[in-house]
Protein backbone atom coordinates (compact mmCIF):
# COMPACT_ATOMS: atom_id res chain seq x y z
CA UNK A 1 0.00 0.00 0.00
CA UNK A 2 2.73 2.48 0.93
CA UNK A 3 4.40 2.17 -2.47
CA UNK A 4 1.19 3.10 -4.27
CA UNK A 5 0.77 6.23 -2.15
CA UNK A 6 4.35 7.38 -2.76
CA UNK A 7 4.05 6.89 -6.51
CA UNK A 8 0.73 8.74 -6.64
CA UNK A 9 0.19 12.24 -7.92
CA UNK A 10 -0.94 13.62 -4.53
CA UNK A 11 2.35 12.63 -2.87
CA UNK A 12 4.49 13.77 -5.81
CA UNK A 13 2.77 17.17 -6.03
CA UNK A 14 2.98 17.69 -2.27
CA UNK A 15 6.70 16.91 -2.12
CA UNK A 16 7.56 18.83 -5.28
CA UNK A 17 5.84 21.92 -3.91
CA UNK A 18 8.79 22.04 -1.47
CA UNK A 19 11.45 21.97 -4.20
CA UNK A 20 9.96 23.68 -7.25
CA UNK A 21 9.96 26.41 -8.44
CA UNK A 22 13.08 28.16 -7.12
CA UNK A 23 11.07 30.37 -4.73
CA UNK A 24 9.68 27.25 -3.03
CA UNK A 25 13.15 25.67 -2.82
CA UNK A 26 14.47 28.85 -1.16
CA UNK A 27 11.66 28.66 1.44
CA UNK A 28 12.52 25.02 2.10
CA UNK A 29 16.20 25.81 2.55
CA UNK A 30 15.30 28.54 5.06
CA UNK A 31 13.04 26.13 6.94
CA UNK A 32 15.76 23.47 7.09
CA UNK A 33 18.38 26.01 8.21
CA UNK A 34 16.04 27.02 11.05
CA UNK A 35 15.48 23.41 12.14
CA UNK A 36 17.49 21.81 14.96
CA UNK A 37 16.66 18.39 13.46
CA UNK A 38 18.91 18.56 10.40
CA UNK A 39 22.32 19.77 9.23
CA UNK A 40 22.31 20.94 5.61
CA UNK A 41 26.01 20.25 4.90
CA UNK A 42 25.52 16.57 5.89
CA UNK A 43 21.95 16.16 4.63
CA UNK A 44 20.90 12.75 3.29
CA UNK A 45 18.03 11.79 1.04
CA UNK A 46 14.92 11.17 3.12
CA UNK A 47 15.87 13.21 6.19
CA UNK A 48 14.20 16.43 5.13
CA UNK A 49 10.78 15.21 3.96
CA UNK A 50 9.11 15.10 7.39
CA UNK A 51 10.62 18.47 8.36
CA UNK A 52 9.33 20.22 5.24
CA UNK A 53 5.91 18.57 5.24
CA UNK A 54 4.25 17.73 8.56
CA UNK A 55 3.02 14.10 8.77
CA UNK A 56 -0.61 15.27 9.03
CA UNK A 57 -0.41 16.63 5.46
CA UNK A 58 0.91 13.43 3.86
CA UNK A 59 -1.69 11.55 1.77
CA UNK A 60 -3.30 8.44 3.26
CA UNK A 61 -1.14 8.43 6.38
CA UNK A 62 1.96 7.69 4.29
CA UNK A 63 4.29 9.56 6.67
CA UNK A 64 3.90 6.66 9.08
CA UNK A 65 5.82 4.36 6.73
CA UNK A 66 8.37 6.87 5.38
CA UNK A 67 11.36 5.99 7.56
CA UNK A 68 11.00 2.28 6.85
CA UNK A 69 10.56 2.72 3.09
CA UNK A 70 13.37 5.25 2.61
CA UNK A 71 15.58 3.10 4.84
CA UNK A 72 15.03 0.09 2.58
CA UNK A 73 15.91 2.21 -0.45
CA UNK A 74 19.07 3.55 1.21
CA UNK A 75 20.27 0.05 2.21
CA UNK A 76 19.66 -1.30 -1.31
CA UNK A 77 21.31 1.67 -3.06
CA UNK A 78 24.28 1.44 -0.68
CA UNK A 79 25.15 -1.96 -2.17
CA UNK A 80 25.21 -0.63 -5.74
CA UNK A 81 28.56 0.75 -6.98
CA UNK A 82 28.50 4.08 -8.78
CA UNK A 83 30.63 5.29 -11.70
CA UNK A 84 28.65 8.42 -12.58
CA UNK A 85 30.06 11.89 -11.78
CA UNK A 86 28.00 14.17 -9.57
CA UNK A 87 27.40 16.75 -12.31
CA UNK A 88 29.03 18.48 -15.28
CA UNK A 89 30.46 21.19 -13.05
CA UNK A 90 31.98 18.57 -10.71
CA UNK A 91 33.14 15.81 -13.09
CA UNK A 92 35.83 14.61 -10.69
CA UNK A 93 33.35 13.93 -7.89
CA UNK A 94 32.29 10.30 -8.30
CA UNK A 95 30.53 9.03 -5.17
CA UNK A 96 31.28 5.39 -4.36
CA UNK A 97 27.70 4.05 -4.28
CA UNK A 98 24.36 4.97 -5.85
CA UNK A 99 23.15 6.00 -2.37
CA UNK A 100 26.16 8.30 -2.02
CA UNK A 101 25.37 9.80 -5.43
CA UNK A 102 21.76 10.39 -4.41
CA UNK A 103 22.83 12.10 -1.20
CA UNK A 104 25.42 14.22 -3.02
CA UNK A 105 22.85 15.38 -5.58
CA UNK A 106 20.35 16.34 -2.87
CA UNK A 107 23.05 18.15 -0.87
CA UNK A 108 24.09 20.01 -4.02
CA UNK A 109 20.51 21.18 -4.55
CA UNK A 110 19.93 22.37 -0.98
CA UNK A 111 23.42 23.82 -0.38
CA UNK A 112 24.04 25.66 -3.66
CA UNK A 113 23.66 29.42 -3.85
CA UNK A 114 21.06 29.90 -5.10
CA UNK A 115 19.63 26.46 -4.34
CA UNK A 116 18.88 24.19 -7.27
CA UNK A 117 15.21 23.24 -7.62
CA UNK A 118 14.23 19.57 -7.91
CA UNK A 119 11.37 17.68 -9.47
CA UNK A 120 10.98 14.26 -7.89
CA UNK A 121 8.89 11.20 -8.45
CA UNK A 122 8.70 7.69 -7.13
CA UNK A 123 7.77 4.86 -9.47
CA UNK A 124 7.78 1.07 -9.27
CA UNK A 125 9.62 -1.38 -11.49
CA UNK A 126 7.56 -3.51 -13.84
CA UNK A 127 7.73 -7.23 -13.05
CA UNK A 128 9.55 -7.80 -16.36
CA UNK A 129 12.37 -5.29 -15.64
CA UNK A 130 15.83 -6.87 -15.45
CA UNK A 131 16.44 -5.68 -11.89
CA UNK A 132 12.83 -5.50 -10.76
CA UNK A 133 13.77 -6.68 -7.26
CA UNK A 134 16.08 -3.66 -6.59
CA UNK A 135 15.79 0.03 -5.98
CA UNK A 136 17.17 2.29 -8.67
CA UNK A 137 17.72 6.02 -8.92
CA UNK A 138 17.59 8.08 -12.08
CA UNK A 139 19.20 11.48 -11.72
CA UNK A 140 19.11 13.96 -14.58
CA UNK A 141 20.40 17.51 -14.32
CA UNK A 142 19.19 20.34 -16.54
CA UNK A 143 21.71 23.01 -17.48
CA UNK A 144 21.46 26.51 -18.89
CA UNK A 145 22.50 26.53 -22.52
CA UNK A 146 26.27 26.84 -22.72
CA UNK A 147 26.81 26.31 -18.99
CA UNK A 148 27.97 23.41 -16.82
CA UNK A 149 26.10 24.77 -13.77
CA UNK A 150 22.92 22.76 -13.09
CA UNK A 151 19.61 24.59 -12.86
CA UNK A 152 17.22 21.70 -12.08
CA UNK A 153 17.44 18.11 -10.87
CA UNK A 154 14.99 15.45 -12.03
CA UNK A 155 15.17 12.76 -9.33
CA UNK A 156 13.33 9.49 -9.89
CA UNK A 157 13.33 6.74 -7.25
CA UNK A 158 12.38 3.39 -8.78
CA UNK A 159 11.12 0.96 -6.16
CA UNK A 160 11.22 -2.83 -6.46
CA UNK A 161 8.29 -4.67 -7.97
CA UNK A 162 6.32 -6.38 -5.23
CA UNK A 163 3.74 -8.93 -6.24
Amino acid sequence: MAGLVYSGRAFRDLMNSNYFPLANMKKSVAKLKASDDIDLPTLEYGQYHLILTPPSKWPQGSAKHWHKEKGRARVDLSTQPNTVPLSKDEPGVIPLTRCDLLDACVRKCFNSEPPIPMKTKIITHEASDALAHRHEIRLEWEYKKGSDKPTLLHLTMVCPHRS
